[in-house]
């Protein structure tokens, strides 16, 4: 299926949402409990991890649009880096309605699976392809957003007593146009010889460091 000569970036992003099938989205965090004292706490542990998250996303991206200075590419770094960098500030917002202080975003999570995305990214950045990072930005879109925003769902329509700050956040489908232009992005690489099994391989990471987020966040503190 990911014939390195017959193989297109559509073609390899089905290989990755087909290893995600049986995954719920954002589980276990979807599942947990919705009530009682301690329904805030996961969600704290998923601000803070996106958080730290977000300076290694900008780094990762300058470096590959360093490394990939030319179209397409070039666009798909430049916007990713640009709705990180927006972001940064509006989750600082959640985390003050969650009654966060700077030391608890900077603070580790006690599951250690909260931080292979960081680890992932920082490889993919610095030695992965074109084809590679941009397959792992696809993933990276698919796998989050639909996590993210059934957390979100669940969350709001069992009426749990989370801030509507985090809610408005995390309630967010992603944008498609952009998908798209990862995988033109993937099939510019491929047509300039990137290996596509290297590129379904460290998607797979992302996919896998993205669940072991949801996770941690429900991991008991250490």
């Amino acid at each position: 299926m990911t014939d390195r000569h017959h193989t297109d970036s559509k073609t390899l992003a089905d290989d990755v949402r087909q290893r995600l099938t049986d995954d719920v989205p954002g589980s276990p965090l979807v599942q947990a409990p919705v009530t009682g004292p301690g329904v805030l706490e996961p969600l704290r542990r998923l601000v803070a991890v996106e958080y730290q998250a977000h300076r290694v996303e900008l780094v990762a991206h300058g470096t590959l649009l360093a490394r990939f200075p030319h179209r397409p590419a070039a666009e798909l770094w430049v916007t990713t880096a640009r709705i990180v960098h927006e972001a940064t500030p509006k989750l600082r917002e959640v985390a003050r309605a969650l009654k966060m202080s700077d030391a608890d975003l900077a603070g580790r999570v006690a599951d250690g699976g909260a931080y292979a995305f960081h680890a992932a990214m920082s490889w993919i950045a610095t030695s992965g392809s074109q084809s590679t990072a941009a397959l792992a930005a696809h993933t990276d879109m698919e796998v989050y957003y639909s996590g993210a925003s059934a957390v979100a769902r669940r969350l709001r329509e069992t009426g749990a007593p989370v801030p509507e700050e985090f809610l408005d956040y995390y309630d967010d489908p992603g944008d498609d146009d952009l998908k798209e232009l990862a995988l033109t992005v993937v099939q510019d690489g491929l047509d300039r010889g990137d290996d596509p099994h290297d590129a379904l391989f460290h998607a797979q990471r992302i996919a896998d460091a993205l669940r072991g987020v949801w996770r941690a966040t429900t991991a008991d503190s250490a």
